[in-house]
């Protein structure tokens, strides 16, 4: 977060010798951020929320291991947030259930930690279907100016983006994920109240996790 930090792997994407501002992406700082903005107040965060199937699908594609054992060793954070679904949470069986507790407890936290005015909400299903007013909510925040160039980079791929992956889709997860699995998605999701968010459609809720959020 201060700069200091240089390797060739968070560098490789880096051309600048000398830069002005800093835009940071970490997928595993979730349960961090309420610590990030107490100690470095300044800082704009942006939390990206993407279909739990659609994460949990990608994960298990990408044959990542879990760490919801480690996760849940965390007593602090168990007790603050976690008591009342910890049962269901160590009772996980498959690695598709593991993952998705992990996601939901990636999510809920900074959901419960944070005001509406202290992060902002994006959502990876809503820059695809409707980019221009999602990016237009983003950048606000930000306070930058949108424009044409920006449009223009959203068509090239990151260079993140797997060699011969599909192009973007709300709902290309479903090819993986049953019936039976998306009907125990829901049931997980509603231990947390993440069902206000997303459910069996693609698209998300914006103002159920809004609704979720701690009030300024």
């Amino acid at each position: 977060l201060t700069g200091a930090l240089r390797d060739p792997w968070t560098d490789r994407f880096n051309r600048r010798i000398v830069a002005r501002r800093r835009l940071i992406k970490d997928i595993r700082a979730n349960l961090l951020l309420a610590w990030m903005r107490a100690n470095f107040p300044g800082m704009l965060i942006v939390l990206l929320l993407r279909h739990p199937c659609a994460v949990v699908a990608s994960r298990l594609d990408l044959g990542w291991k879990d760490n919801l054992d480690e996760t849940m060793d965390q007593e602090e954070l168990v007790e603050d947030f976690l008591l009342p679904m910890k049962d269901e949470i160590r009772a996980a069986g498959d690695d598709f259930e593991r993952h998705l507790f992990l996601w939901c407890i990636d999510n809920y936290v900074p959901l419960k930690q944070f005001g509406r005015e202290g992060i902002h909400l994006t959502f990876y299903e809503n820059l695809l279907v409707n980019p221009e007013q999602e990016l237009q909510s983003l950048f606000d925040f930000l306070g930058e100016d949108l424009n044409d160039n920006v449009f223009d980079r959203l068509r090239h791929p990151s260079p993140m983006s797997r060699k011969y992956a599909p192009d973007p889709s709300v709902d290309g997860w479903r090819a993986s994920v049953g019936a039976r699995r998306l009907r125990r998605t829901g049931e997980i999701l509603n231990l947390f109240g993440l069902d206000r968010i997303y459910g069996e459609g693609s698209m998300p809720d914006p103002s159920g996790a809004r609704a979720m959020m701690k009030r300024d």
